[in-house]
């Protein structure tokens, strides 16, 4: 009896040494995720009509929409060449200067962002004699061997220290190394590193330089540096942005292709703009050379580059044809506030060889976009104020995705779709068309003159439509769009003060 005494309470009570490692029973609310709305779906076109609430002031025509599919705005085009506060890509740098792994998708509720935590990886049981849920352990607990005048956190394997710093940005993941003599190899060996220019903020461009090239030098040191417990060391994912200084670029090349001579890094981001301030069209093209000059000076580097984002340089007819074709790798291109050094000359891509996915134009100051060969080209981001229309498609069979924005300063004769799209692009999935509260630059045809190329368009976006406007001159994109399923137009609402 009193044998079964105690297992009946050994069951009822878990071991002292796990109850530090379990957290409280949950109540049954708790452990249920919520249950998505059963809903039958329609095979027919749904359609969005989403009116937009903002206030409008007439010194300020920002505008803070409410649609989450709705593209960025079109930004104000700088005159004189200037160059305002750089903004760092977000595509590129995690929120918060943090470098977390991106959310896993799901298809649930919570599809996303995080489900609900049931205390990691332990999974919760009912007994079903006594009512209590007994916390069961898929793995046994983790032993820390702590030791005397250590702290507990300093006793887990580098893994696990590895995984927390790389959640962090890089400057606190450095002082956090520099707490003691336990964790002060561990910032060399951050599978993440993702440098900014703007935490070295000098009062000149060289000294800023100065500091950032010497911080990389400390995270990234070179191969004859690297002491017994760095032996490990490679970085998987290496994200800079920096200026394009002409003395510091040496040292930020033989940087990178030192950390790629470890053979184990997967992505290699490059973000750079210009130092704010005004600049001449002439200190413009220099910047654009310099760049130029840093690629074919170290071609190992670019030949690996994943992301390239350019702010602010100029370019000569045929710089970007040869950057692209440069980077062997290169997924994604951004040129934002970018132009031609002769702004009247036609930018012309063909990289028939190329891998490029992404490309986006911001205010690419030039007088036409034409894409002549891109094959494996699947998205397209132009926001642009000039002559319409501002890109014309070429050879883009693998084309899925075209996101076009506009603020027109003037007047400007609208132009058809099927002279700006390219046959070829029988993929074509998704159109979003941004008219950003002024006048409609899109004009009506015949649908048949779109039918190849929207056979497969399932996403139609019209945004920022101004509510004056007769919806009438949407239709033809509807009888043109067989396979249509989801139509979302928002019309621009003013609340005057």
């Amino acid at each position: 009896a009193s044998a079964m005494h105690a297992r009946h309470r050994q069951k009822r009570h878990p071991p002292n040494c796990l109850r530090s490692f379990l957290s409280p029973p949950l109540p049954c609310s708790s452990l249920l995720s919520p249950q998505p709305s059963s809903r039958e779906e329609s095979s027919a076109a749904q359609i969005h009509f989403n009116p937009i609430q903002c206030t409008h002031d007439p010194c300020n025509h920002q505008i803070e929409a409410n649609h989450a599919s709705e593209p960025l705005a079109a930004r104000q085009q700088h005159a004189g060449g200037g160059v305002d506060e750089e903004e760092e890509d977000p595509s590129i740098w995690p929120r918060g200067g943090c470098a977390a792994p991106r959310a896993v998708q799901t298809d649930g509720p919570h599809a996303g962002g995080e489900k609900p935590s049931l205390g990691g990886r332990r999974a919760l049981d009912a007994s079903p004699s006594i009512g209590l849920r007994i916390p069961t352990m898929e793995s046994p607990p983790l032993k820390l061997n702590v030791g005397r005048g250590e702290d507990r956190i300093s006793a887990l394997p580098d893994e696990l220290l590895l995984r927390t710093l790389e959640r962090l940005a890089l400057r606190d993941a450095v002082r956090a190394g520099a707490v003691s003599t336990r964790w002060r190899h561990l910032p060399h060996q951050l599978s993440l590193v993702a440098l900014g220019i703007r935490h070295f903020r000098r009062a000149t461009l060289a000294e800023t330089m100065d500091a950032f090239a010497a911080a990389l030098l400390s995270v990234c040191p070179p191969a004859e540096r690297h002491c017994e417990c760095q032996r490990s060391y490679a970085i998987k994912d290496l994200r800079l942005c920096f200026y394009p200084s002409a003395p510091h670029l040496s040292s930020i090349g033989r940087t990178v292709e030192d950390v790629l001579s470890c053979g184990r890094t997967e992505s290699l981001e490059f973000l750079i703009s210009l130092l704010p301030g005004e600049y001449t069209p002439s200190q413009l093209a220099e910047f654009g050379q310099q760049l130029m000059s840093f690629s074919r000076a170290y071609q190992d580097a670019f030949r690996c580059l994943t992301r390239l984002s350019l702010k602010g340089l100029a370019f000569g007819d045929s710089d970007l044809n040869d950057l692209i074709r440069a980077c062997d790798k290169l997924k994604c291109l951004t040129l934002r506030s970018c132009r031609l050094v002769h702004r009247h000359s036609v930018l012309k891509i063909d990289t028939p060889f190329s891998g490029l996915q992404e490309l986006e134009f911001i205010h690419f100051v030039c007088r036409r976009i034409e894409l002549i060969s891109v094959p494996k080209l699947s998205k397209v981001d132009c926001h642009w104020s000039l002559k319409n229309p501002p890109v014309r498609f070429g050879y883009v069979p693998e084309l899925c995705e075209v996101s076009l924005t506009r603020q027109p300063k003037v007047w400007k004769a609208p132009f058809l779709l099927s002279k700006c799209l390219s046959r070829s692009a029988t993929n074509l999935s998704k159109l979003h068309l941004n008219f950003y509260h002024q006048m409609i630059w899109i004009q009506p045809e015949q649908p048949n003159q779109l039918a190849v190329i929207f056979s497969n368009l399932t996403d139609v976006g019209l945004f920022c439509i101004f509510p004056e406007c007769d919806l009438s001159w949407t239709l033809f994109i509807l009888e043109a769009a067989p396979a249509l399923q989801k139509l979302h137009v928002t019309l621009l609402l003013y609340l005057l003060l």
